[in-house]
């Protein structure tokens, strides 16, 4: 079968599409027909090196979000049958014909919908919901500021966090104002015209998914005893001394929130974009796309059709 593997660290010279022998499925585990899986930042980052930082030992299978059909059950698994539709983050090995995934961490998919745009929730969906209620408390009734609102995450924040009954400020750039807009933004901002810490102000909760200079700026929108949290920015010792809270979300896996995250996309409360659907044998022109910083929604690579 064929899988993006990479045997040391570097730029996407370093992305290779080999053939390797199909794997089986352990106990607790569930054998995946691959049909879909998504791009995100932290694939790139594990070949620029951040792999070593995280313990993964080369060579390393590449992709963690995936769309499929179960295609063997293993020992003591109960709940799922050969040809469900399931999906998932898994920690690696994703950008492959198959994939290994443990039965746990897997939710059916939503009905109706197919593989490709299947494959643009997990991850990001489960990285706003943990960031929103389990690190920063987002409640009903609540101001929230999302930066990068038009992005894979900060699309996906926008909806969860409209469908919890907050009122949404969305930051993004002016050509992506209609787009934010439609996904039910309360305000929207454009920070190309202006520096948005001077219009978004007395913010319950920041959810930063930019970083950089934007995750210092951010603090300026908060109210006193506020929340920031961000998915890519590093917070230090004197963000913690701020007069707010601080934290930054790491994303892990977590059935029952993806399964409350399916109920969402059933209810129409809750629609991924997929910007750019690739073959896997482009996976190196989507790393240049998703580092390039300038998608609106999610790049999936169509696996199987």
């Amino acid at each position: 079968m064929r899988a993006i593997v990479i045997e040391s660290y570097g730029d996407n010279r370093v992305v290779n599409v080999v053939d390797v022998a199909r794997p089986a499925p352990q106990a607790g585990e569930l054998l995946v027909k691959v049909r879909a899986a998504g791009v995100n930042p932290i694939d790139w980052k594990i070949r620029d090196g951040a792999g070593q930082r995280m313990g993964m030992t080369l060579p390393i299978h590449l992709g963690g979000e995936i769309s499929g059909t179960v295609e063997q059950v293993g020992a003591g698994v109960a709940g799922f049958s050969v040809g469900d539709a399931v999906f998932g983050i898994i920690r690696a090995g994703g950008f492959a014909d198959y994939a290994m995934a443990p039965a746990a961490d897997m939710v059916r998919m939503p009905a109706g919908l197919d593989f490709v745009t299947a494959a643009a929730i997990p991850l990001g969906a489960l990285t706003a919901w943990q960031a929103l209620f389990d690190v920063a408390g987002l409640a009903r009734g609540q101001r929230l500021l999302i930066t990068g609102a038009s992005g894979g995450v900060g699309s996906l924040a926008v909806q969860i966090a409209k469908a919890a009954g907050a009122h949404v400020t969305a930051m993004a750039s002016g050509r992506n104002a209609d787009f934010v807009r439609g996904l039910g933004a309360d305000v929207f901002i454009d920070y190309t015209a202006q520096p948005f810490e001077q219009v978004a102000r007395d913010m319950d909760v920041v959810f930063d998914t930019v970083g950089g200079d934007t995750f210092q700026r951010a603090f300026a929108t908060l109210r006193q005893r506020g929340f920031l949290v961000t998915s890519v920015g590093f917070p230090t010792e004197e963000d913690g001394q701020r007069n707010v809270g601080v934290g930054r979300v790491l994303c892990k896996p977590d059935a029952a929130q993806l399964s409350a995250i399916r109920d969402l996309v059933e209810a129409r409360q809750l629609q991924p974009h997929v910007a750019t659907v690739l073959p896997l044998e482009a996976v190196t022109d989507a790393f240049a796309l998703s580092k390039g910083g300038r998608t609106r929604g999610k790049i999936v690579l169509e696996i199987s059709p």
